[in-house]
């Protein structure tokens, strides 16, 4: 049977899912835009605090909307305006993972049973940010399993006017032992960046897989022919399903031993501009994303 806590920690609220026994756990934090700052999956931990790393530096699991990844000089164009987003990466001078990092998620519906159990949280755009003045809901129902997490990504186009977007989520991954530790996937093209991390080519072919991790420092992005990412360490095997159309995949390791960043998502650095995976989403419309976490 599982249960649901509510949590305030540091003056932050969070919802917490057990199964009594402990066999699986999320701890989610409302505060910081919905995101999953513990999971346990079959008695293993699979995602943890990072600290003494601060979460305004990691974005830890962090729902990137209306925009993953970077924007160059936080500048874009669309539909013949200009707009310019606040360079929040200041070292580099870029709009850096979107508008709900740290926005205040509501609690709207939750729902136990002995085999899972799931929790709705919604955030609302009721006012119009100056580089994306739209209204827009972003909805995420998490549910979990002994053995996996299932988070539901739902936006609403709330506004009189389409919007262009691209989504992701940026949870850190921990192994006992990540140099002995690889990925596996399918590649259709290889992103390379320039020096600010902002996409300056696409190279088309597969990589020779599994990728293995060792010493490496990596901040590497990849168009995936399919939604499917392993992740296998000493302790666990890992699946990372996706159910967009057109998925990326960036990992990353961070100053922190035996972490790293798998994430997923649908556009590349840049993308407002390079249009790489970007979408439009009409007035009145929905998009609709899952992304699946499965340990074995």
């Amino acid at each position: 049977m599982y249960k649901i806590n509510k949590l305030q920690e540091n003056g932050l609220n969070y919802i917490e899912i057990v199964e009594d026994d402990y066999i699986s756990s999320a701890k989610i934090c409302l505060d910081r835009g919905g995101a999953l700052e513990t999971l346990t999956l079959n008695r293993q931990s699979v995602i943890v605090d990072l600290h003494p790393l601060d979460y305004k530096n990691t974005y830890a699991s962090s729902i990137l909307f209306p925009f993953a990844n970077r924007i160059k000089d936080g500048k874009y164009t669309y539909k013949d305006v200009k707009y310019q987003f606040d360079c929040n990466e200041v070292n580099n001078n870029n709009a850096l993972h979107g508008l709900v990092y740290n926005k205040s998620f509501v609690v709207v519906d939750s729902e136990i049973s002995d085999e899972d159990a799931s929790v709705t949280m919604v955030y609302t755009a009721s006012t119009r940010n100056k580089a994306f003045p739209y209204l827009f809901t972003i909805a995420l129902k998490f549910t979990l399993t002994d053995n996996s997490l299932d988070l539901h990504v739902e936006v609403d186009n709330n506004d009189i006017n389409s919007f262009p977007f691209t989504i992701g989520w940026h949870p850190y991954f921990l192994s006992d032992d990540l140099y002995n530790s690889t990925l596996n996937f399918t590649v259709a093209k290889t992103i390379e960046f320039d020096e600010r991390m902002i996409t300056k080519n696409v190279i088309e072919g597969e990589l020779e897989m599994p990728i293995e991790i060792k010493d490496q420092q990596l901040d590497n992005c990849y168009a995936l022919s399919d939604g499917k990412v392993v992740f296998n360490t000493p302790k666990y095997k890992m699946t990372i399903d996706t159910s967009g159309d057109e998925n990326f995949f960036q990992m990353y390791t961070p100053p922190k031993e035996n972490v790293i960043a798998l994430e997923p998502v649908t556009g590349v650095s840049d993308s407002f501009n390079n249009k790489l995976g970007l979408q439009e989403l009409k007035a009145a419309d929905k998009y609709e994303i899952n992304w699946t976490v499965t340990v074995e």
